[in-house]
Order: structure tokens, then C-alpha cells, then sequence
């Protein structure tokens, strides 16, 4: 099979165009073409009226090889070549060995894959979340949003298809894969209900009310394949004797014998951050950022983006990826940006305010919404610990709540007022999406002066990009702290497990090894084989 890449094709091509473009670069006759798929599409919206898709193409003919070498000569035959194998290969399977049971702590993407693989390779993990199933789960996410009540551990952060599940569910990353590990997390999610254009279209996504139906689905494979689920089961201590992990206990009550744990608890474990410091794990400190939730009209940033071809089909709604490092070298930028999504409520504690970005599949609310954030980093705003990471943003999620009313309230501000450093008093045209509710006031009591001062100048700028963008109507909702863990748990890079417990492989976002639902998928992935290949090792 052959692979034809950079294939480009006006934005409102007929459908029997990309079959004569294809005969057309290969340059061969309608009788010597097999058959052929998409493989990838994407677009260039640099010229606005004159957007052009860019497609990298699969085709079957009759004789790659002669065609390969009669196409040698032919300009451009750079943009022709064989098709690479992205299938996924297992580095082993259990076969009939006797090896004890792994243990995956956490069931997010990256838990949810480490638990997927091991499962298909034969060792039937146990899975231990803390949290409830997604659909019991939903409902007390819904608790919060409707009826401010915040079940500690059932809510947005914890459960079953932890923090990804409400969110815009983007399936894209930029982690260097050259192992195709994303092609397998992508041909599972379809395996599952996932739409089959996530395999081809360049910024996949889902959305919230599609994934919970396929980790459903998921999680009753894993099940099929031998391994155990168990919901409400927090890890309350990890029994290590000279540098090894022995077991684990679960809810202060049961203990489990362990010497192969997966940790992939996501971002916000916060307790569970203590009892790896504390039990002499290694954990550092690491960046993370800070910020707001600003919402415009979807339809400003489709036409900035798009020009007349704004409302596309194909499009899409428009998103953006915007930067600017401001005078006081902090860096500002967009950061999980919803095209037609919603702000939400995403705290996991009592008395704290968390906002973050959702959307479902159709992308078709009324407002777009991402996250303008400042990079913060240890050295400079948090030093001293390995968890005041944690503290920094424990300060401003509870200033958040009080700016908001002590309610659960999210506080607000228009563009227009915060750039001007005045409270805000009544909404413009923009309506915030934010539930249960905003608090209008003046947001420079949210983040330390820094973070305002840097977004205050980042705003008119990011505007000279995306015309609209400091929109004086345009809404900040406080606080974005959970951009990504204040911590890594440090493995060692040849056999992925803690630096120094042997047994322990840290995953994921929490562990600070991933960002996003592909990047933890892959990376669960990465450390279900890591820790396959250890048990093997141990036990054969």
C-alpha cells in the first residue's frame, strides 16, 4: 500500500475530486487503482477565502512496487511512499505463567489504558478508583452544578473516566509517538462508539455525553478479559519494605497484596500526594499555570478564524492556540480551548472554586471558552516543598470562593472592567455559561499581581490575532488552577518505575507525565508495558 501525503483540495471540493487527485498524483489510469482512504485531513485557513483541505491518503493499486519505482523521476514523488505499519504490537503476553495480579490505581485515560492493555496481554489487572461509575458519577457532578452540593469524591476530578470525561474530550497531543501508540487509543475509542472520523480528521474529538457510554463499554472489555473494577476504593497506604512496594490498603480497612502498581490518579489526588511524600516516595515540585476562563460568542471566533467560510461543516467550530510573553517575562496563553462548550464547575474540595472548559461532540453552544493562564514555576513562586505547589493553589481556589459569594459562585468580570481595573456590575451580551452561577466583581483579587498584569496586557494582544478577542462584553470566570499536576513523581526512564520504589510506576497527569486524555492514554500504555515486562522478569 502506498501513502500519498500533502494532497491539497479546495474546501468545497466535490467528493469525486479526491479520487481524480489521487489518480492524478500517481498518475496512473482508473484500472490500476484498487481502492483508497483517508488517513488524515486537515486544513490551512491562512488565506480565509480560500481555505484549502490537506489530506494524506492510503491507496492499494495494482503494483506498488513497479509504481514506486516508475514514480522515482516523477516531481514530487517525495510526497509518495510505502505506508507505514501503525498497527500495535504487544511486547508480550502472559500466557500460562503464574504471576500475581497487577494492581492499577486510578481509572482516567491513562488507568483506563494501562488496565486495557495488561487486560489484552493476559494478567487481568485489578483496578482501584476512587470514585464512583461514570454514570453514578455524572449524577453527583450534576449535584454540584444544579444544587451546589460537592460530593468530595464524585465529582469532576474523581471517577470513573476521571477528568477527561467532562471536558472537550480533544484526542489530539503533540508527545512524540513513534510507536503509533495514538493510533491504538484512537482504534479502541471507535471500538467502543467513538465516530470513526476521530482515525483521520486532524483535531478529534468526542465530547462528554459520547465518552460515557464508551468507557462503559471499556471497562466491561477489561472485564471480559479477566480484570476487576472496583469503584468507592481509595488507596489510604502503600506498604513498602526496603524500597519496594509489598501492597497496599484500601479505605483504612482492607489490605491488598502488590508488588507490580500502576499510580495514575490524575491531577487533583492531593491527598494521595501527601501519602507518597509521606511513605518517602520521591515527588518534586513542577510548573504549572494559572489563570481565568474567557468566554466570547462562538460566531466572533468563527469568523476571525474563518472569514466568509465561517459555520463550515467541514470546519468546524473555530478554536485558537494563542501566545504572549509579557513584559514581566511571564508567559501568557490560551490553554484547553472549547469551541461552542460551556465553563464548568470543577473544584474536589469543600469551601473551593475550580473552573474548567467542556464540550459535547456537536460543539454548538452559544459561547466559546479556553483557559488564559501565566506559567508559574517552583523556583520563582513556590519554593521550599515538594507539595507548596499544592498550598499555592489551595490559596487562590478559596479566594475564588469567597469572591464568589461562598456558594459555589464562580467570580466574573467583562473584559472590558478588567482591563479597566473596575469591579463589574451587570453582564453585557455575553452570557456566561459558568453553573451554578457567577459573582460579578473584580477579578485582580483572584490570582497575585503578576498573573493580572501579564493577562491585562496579554488581552489587547491576543486581540490582533483573533479580531473580537477583548471584546469589552467578553467574560473572565476565576479560578483555572488544574492546568496540569504541581508535582511529579520521578521515575526512572529504563524500566518507568519511582525512582525509588521498586514495583511503583507513576502515570499520567498526576504522576506529571502527561496532559490531556491522549497523552495519559498513551503513557498508561507505555507504563502497562513497562510493568508487563517487569512481572515477566520477576516471575518466569
Amino acid at each position: 500500500m502506498l501513502r500519498i501525503t500533502d494532497l491539497q483540495l479546495p474546501l468545497d471540493h466535490a467528493e469525486a475530486d479526491l479520487k481524480e487527485a489521487v489518480l492524478k498524483r500517481l498518475k496512473i489510469s482508473e484500472a490500476e487503482l484498487i481502492n483508497f482512504t483517508i488517513f488524515k485531513r486537515s486544513y490551512d485557513a491562512r488565506k480565509k477565502s480560500a481555505i484549502v483541505l490537506i489530506y494524506t491518503i492510503d491507496v492499494e493499486v495494482k503494483d506498488d512496487e513497479a509504481l514506486l519505482h516508475k514514480i522515482k523521476n516523477i516531481q514530487g514523488q517525495a510526497k509518495i511512499g510505502k505506508t507505514p505499519d501503525t498497527s500495535y504490537k504487544f511486547v508480550t503476553h502472559a500466557k500460562d505463567g503464574n504471576y500475581p495480579r497487577p494492581v492499577v490505581i486510578g481509572f482516567g485515560p491513562c488507568g483506563l489504558f494501562a488496565a486495557l492493555i495488561l487486560a489484552q496481554m493476559g494478567f487481568k489487572p485489578i483496578v482501584l478508583e476512587r470514585g464512583k461509575a461514570v454514570r453514578e458519577r455524572t449524577k453527583d457532578t450534576w449535584g454540584l452544578w444544579r444544587k451546589r452540593e460537592l460530593q468530595p469524591e464524585s465529582n469532576v476530578q474523581f471517577g470513573e473516566g476521571g477528568a477527561g470525561t467532562f471536558s472537550d474530550g480533544k484526542l489530539y497531543s503533540q508527545v512524540k509517538d513513534p510507536k503509533h501508540y495514538g493510533r491504538k487509543v484512537l482504534t479502541e475509542f471507535v471500538k467502543a462508539g467513538a465516530p470513526e472520523e476521530i482515525m483521520y480528521v486532524s483535531k478529534p474529538h468526542i465530547g462528554t455525553f459520547r465518552l460515557v457510554k464508551m468507557i462503559e463499554e471499556m471497562r466491561a472489555n477489561i472485564i471480559e478479559l479477566g480484570g476487576e473494577i472496583r469503584f468507592q476504593q481509595k488507596v489510604t497506604d502503600f506498604d513498602i519494605e526496603d524500597g519496594e512496594v509489598r501492597g497496599l490498603t484500601i479505605n483504612d480497612q482492607e489490605r491488598i497484596a502488590a508488588d507490580h502498581v500502576v499510580l495514575a490518579v490524575g491531577h487533583s489526588a492531593r491527598d494521595t500526594f501527601q501519602l507518597v511524600y509521606d511513605k518517602g516516595i520521591y515527588v518534586e515540585a513542577k510548573p504549572f499555570s494559572v489563570g481565568f476562563r474567557i468566554e466570547h460568542p462562538q460566531s466572533i471566533i468563527d469568523k476571525a478564524r474563518f472569514g466568509p467560510n465561517a459555520g463550515n461543516k467541514i470546519l468546524g467550530a473555530a478554536d485558537y492556540k494563542l501566545v504572549h510573553h509579557a513584559k514581566n517575562d511571564r508567559s501568557v496563553y490560551s490553554f484547553c480551548m472549547c469551541p461552542g462548550g460551556t465553563v464548568v464547575a470543577a473544584t474536589s474540595e469543600l469551601g473551593r472554586v475550580v473552573t474548567n472548559g467542556m464540550s459535547q461532540y456537536s460543539r454548538n453552544e452559544r459561547n466559546a471558552n479556553s483557559a488564559i493562564v501565566v506559567g508559574i514555576s517552583p523556583e520563582v513562586d513556590y519554593p521550599g516543598h515538594p507539595l507548596a505547589g499544592i498550598d499555592f493553589q489551595r490559596k487562590l481556589e478559596s479566594k475564588a470562593f469567597e469572591l464568589g459569594g461562598s456558594t459555589y459562585n464562580a467570580p466574573g468580570q467583562l473584559i472590558g472592567d478588567f482591563l479597566a481595573n473596575r469591579p463589574s456590575s451587570e453582564l453585557g451580551e455575553v452570557v456566561p455559561s459558568y453553573k451554578p452561577g457567577i459573582t460579578l466583581c473584580n477579578l485582580a483579587d483572584a490570582l497575585p499581581a503578576f498573573a493580572i498584569e501579564a493577562i491585562q496586557e496579554a488581552i489587547p494582544e491576543f486581540d490582533k490575532q483573533i479580531k473580537g478577542f477583548s471584546l469589552k462584553d467578553a467574560i473572565l470566570t476565576g479560578v483555572e488552577t488544574r492546568t496540569s499536576s504541581p508535582i511529579r513523581i520521578k521515575r526512572k526512564d529504563d524500566d518507568m518505575q519511582s525512582l525509588n520504589t521498586r514495583g511503583l510506576f507513576p502515570a499520567g497527569e498526576g504522576a506529571g507525565y502527561a496532559g490531556g486524555i491522549l497523552s495519559a492514554a498513551i503513557d498508561g500504555i507505555k507504563v502497562a508495558e513497562a510493568l508487563a515486562l517487569s512481572l515477566q522478569r520477576k516471575y518466569s
